[in-house]
Formats: C-alpha cells, structure tokens, sequence
C-alpha cells in the first residue's frame, strides 16, 4: 500500500552565476536537464519532482550531481507527500488553495 509518508517530493533551489555568456548557457542547461527530469518549475530556480520513494529520491540526486554547472548553489530537498499537504502559498496577499497531490495509477 502506498503511504503518504513513503511517497516523497524533491525540490531543487539552487543560484546560479549568469554573468558571462557561458554562465548563462550552464544556467539554461541544468534548468533544461531538470524539465527533462521530470521536474515542474515551481518559481525562478525551485523546482519540484514527485517520487515513488526515497530509493527514487537518491537516483534523481545522482542525475542532478552529474548534471550541476561549475559553479554555484545548489539545494535538494527531499519531502514526504503528508508534509506537500501542508505547504502555504500566496500569490501576492492572496492565500492559494492547498497542494493537491498527484493522480495514483493503478497499473495491472
């Protein structure tokens, strides 16, 4: 049975150097390669990604490790879908309704 405390998301924040014309190509890289990944931009440099587990968490951290430009920050935070269910947001004074979780598929 799948669990709301098993089922994991991953946010990646990270800053990154965008002075130079090669800075700005690595930025627009590793922004690509998260889309790629499956992940969903969540603001300017968040972006999130659901996960199966934590096992699936240490496979996208792997990918993300091997794809980081030379330089910069950046940040992976991993969370169960019971904590999702908690995040407030507001979109200028204005309260967002709550996360809603993805669909589950049945697969036979």
């Amino acid at each position: 049975m799948l669990s709301g405390y098993r089922l994991m998301w991953m946010m990646v924040l990270f800053d990154l150097p965008t002075i130079t014309e090669k800075e700005r190509r690595a930025a627009n890289r590793f922004r690509n390669f998260l889309l790629d990944q499956g992940f969903e931009r969540c603001q300017l440099s968040v972006y999130l990604r659901f996960c199966a587990g934590k096992e699936q968490t240490q496979v996208y951290s792997k990918r993300i490790q091997k794809a980081l430009p030379e330089s910069g920050n950046v940040q992976i935070i991993c969370f169960t879908d019971k904590q999702y269910e908690n995040i407030v947001s507001f979109q200028g004074p204005i309260r967002q309704p709550a996360n809603k979780n993805p669909m589950q598929y049945a697969l036979f």
